[in-house]
């Protein structure tokens, strides 16, 4: 799997688009406590916290928790990056992303609840594939493109778009995941972060940057699922930093024509021609010759049918994730009232 490296120093309404986001019936909007969720199995983990499969004692439904210890959000200086993430998601609602349901944080911990995506990831799928045909691509490509146009219609970059981030419904709809490297914009943003070779060369200029690095890697994602590999890969991130702005890029003699002009003109190194970033926007992407008798609103109402279905047993499901060891998080420290404060605003 891909490690992820941090260095710090034509739309529809919106109307539209709420009515087409999960129901939240299972979730009824109330204060939650910690308490009325049973915790099943961890799913994920990250540096600072975990994602678990938990089931609401009172409606017996199901969703994915990501608790996060507030001793090691201090320690790491992620204060103000789990803030930006909260406000973020708290703001977001869209059919190919995984909404969050809930948020509270106790002296102890953040609780954040989430849709349970019980497929898996898009990454499993494609390594086990080797690689998509053509309208696999287009098919997870057009569901990925409707929810960058969401959040950038929000002022909102994802930065983080690459398989692992992508995951299944139990339909077999995308859902992106993890908003951990989002940000919102004003004008540009001078953060270096996300996968190495899924970064923009703005990115690793220090140019500062914006919403073009989204469809930069919409780029390097298409070519991917097509070619089974990313277009730019080295051993280490600054091999893959000098192919990424070098620019040269290798096509498989089997690759479809048509893709590799959007690629082309997805992998643009100056960001104001690359294609999503000029006056039309996302409408460019969707008006190219790839996605040729795409209908853009049965897209987004969910009415194309899907490549893969995953294999799901049952909403409680979690054959698609890998095992991870579980952790006691309930043995985390709680913080002292000079520390709480740092979280008064969360």
């Amino acid at each position: 799997m891909t490690a992820t490296y941090e260095y710090r120093g034509r739309q529809e309404s919106m109307e539209t688009v709420r009515s087409l986001s999960p129901k939240r019936d299972c979730f009824p909007e109330r204060d939650y406590d910690i308490d009325d969720f049973s915790i099943l199995k961890t799913i994920g983990t990250g540096t600072f916290g975990r994602v678990l499969l938990c089931r609401n004692k009172l409606t017996d439904q199901y969703g994915a928790m990501k608790i996060l210890c507030l001793s090691d959000v201090i320690r790491l200086k992620q204060v103000e990056h789990v803030k930006n993430e909260k406000h973020i998601l708290e703001e977001i609602k869209h059919p190919f992303i995984v909404n969050m349901l809930w948020c509270d944080r106790d002296d102890i911990c953040i609780y954040m609840l989430f849709e349970y995506v019980c497929g898996g990831e898009l990454f499993s799928y494609l390594r086990n594939a080797g690689r998509f045909g053509v309208n696999t691509a287009i098919f997870y490509s057009s569901e990925i493109i409707l929810a960058l146009e969401y959040l950038h219609s929000k002022s909102i970059v994802y930065r983080d778009l690459k398989p692992e981030n992508l995951l299944l419904d139990r339909e077999g709809h995308l859902k992106i995941t993890d908003f951990g490297f989002a940000k919102k914009l004003t004008d540009r943003t001078w953060t270096l972060c996300g996968t190495p070779e899924y970064l923009a060369p703005e990115i690793i200029q220090s140019k500062g940057h914006n919403k073009a690095v989204d469809w930069w890697a919409l780029g390097v994602l298409i070519y991917e699922m097509l070619a089974g590999y990313p277009p730019f890969y080295d051993d280490n991130p600054f091999g893959i930093y000098e192919k990424i702005l070098g620019g040269r890029i290798e096509w498989p003699k089997h690759f479809d024509p048509v893709a590799k002009d959007l690629i082309k003109k997805l992998l643009v190194q100056d960001r104001t021609k690359r294609l999503g970033t000029m006056k039309s926007g996302a409408d460019d992407i969707k008006r190219h010759r790839w996605y040729k008798g795409l209908n853009w609103h049965e897209v987004l109402n969910r009415k194309l049918e899907p490549p893969i279905l995953p294999k799901v047993s049952s909403d409680s499901d979690t054959s698609n994730f890998d095992d991870y060891p579980e952790g006691d998080w309930k043995s985390a420290r709680a913080l002292e009232d000079g520390e709480l404060k740092q979280f008064e605003d969360f």
